[in-house]
């Protein structure tokens, strides 16, 4: 008689821990569904967020450049009424002067003129080759469109023409295509 009831305080005790054990489990899969619940509202915020940003995140830039935009404009009109050229240049240089300066302020550099040094593929697009024998092998002899840096990184190449050595040794100066 003593083995049955300590066997059913026994399986009363484990009927016990198990329901203590269910309503912990209950518990944790209810966090776990407003965890879930609470990621998904943070995905969807994000990307709401990220949307947002990337659709307003050149607006600072956009504004600056409508002040040359209208620069520009008015640098128009007066040429249309004004005989002297000199004004109209003199506009037109102060609107790239501004122009300079916006594109200063975004980290946006000009690439260093080329002609004289030696050929860098990592900043330079050839066109052509030019042989000459007066230069040195694929040393820039012409810049033929100016390149640009953004935070350090190249966005746009500088195209230049490069020297290469002639093929016989003739002094005319031919010019080759240079596949780009």
């Amino acid at each position: 008689m003593v083995d049955e009831q300590e066997e059913e305080q026994s399986v009363d005790h484990l009927e016990q821990l198990l329901d203590g054990e269910r309503k912990r489990a209950e518990d944790y899969l209810t966090r776990l569904s407003y965890l879930q619940a609470d990621l998904e509202n943070f995905k969807k915020r994000f990307d709401r967020e990220s949307e947002q940003i990337k659709n307003y995140c050149t607006e600072r830039l956009v504004i600056q450049l409508l002040d040359v935009v209208d620069e520009l404009e008015l640098a128009v009109k007066n040429g249309e009424i004004s005989t002297s050229p000199e004004s109209l240049l003199e506009g037109v240089k102060m609107t790239l002067k501004k122009l300079r300066k916006v594109l200063e302020q975004e980290g946006v550099t000009p690439i260093e003129n080329p002609e004289g040094k030696a050929f860098d593929p990592a900043c330079h697009n050839a066109i052509a080759a030019v042989e000459r024998d007066d230069v040195a092998d694929s040393t820039v002899i012409e810049e033929i469109r100016k390149g640009y840096m953004m935070k350090g990184k190249v966005i746009r190449p500088t195209i230049v023409k490069v020297a290469v050595k002639p093929k016989n040794n003739q002094s005319n100066q031919t010019e080759e295509k240079v596949n780009e």
